[in-house]
């Protein structure tokens, strides 16, 4: 694991502390990694939102197909194994 030091302002560094207390993380590294992971999903959500309306009609959304996919989600269920 490689080591990054960052300067904060005063008001980041006591913002930082807080979140670490109140949040339950162990260290100020463990809630920046996380901020870090959160802002890798968002970027890789606006990848595949910009990909998909960029993309042709395949189907239309209509009460039929949501029906459809309640069905096929419930029959999922149905199958998955218990926990």
């Amino acid at each position: 694991m490689s080591t990054m030091n960052v300067s904060l302002p005063d008001a980041l560094k006591d913002f930082v502390d807080e979140q670490v207390s109140r949040r339950g993380y162990s260290t100020s590294s463990e809630y920046v990694r996380e901020l870090i992971r959160k802002d890798q999903a968002r970027q890789r959500l606006r990848v595949l939102l910009l990909e998909g309306a960029a993309s042709e009609l395949s189907a239309t959304a209509d009460g039929a197909y949501f029906s459809n996919l309640r069905q096929r989600a419930r029959a999922r269920g149905k199958s998955a194994p218990r926990k």
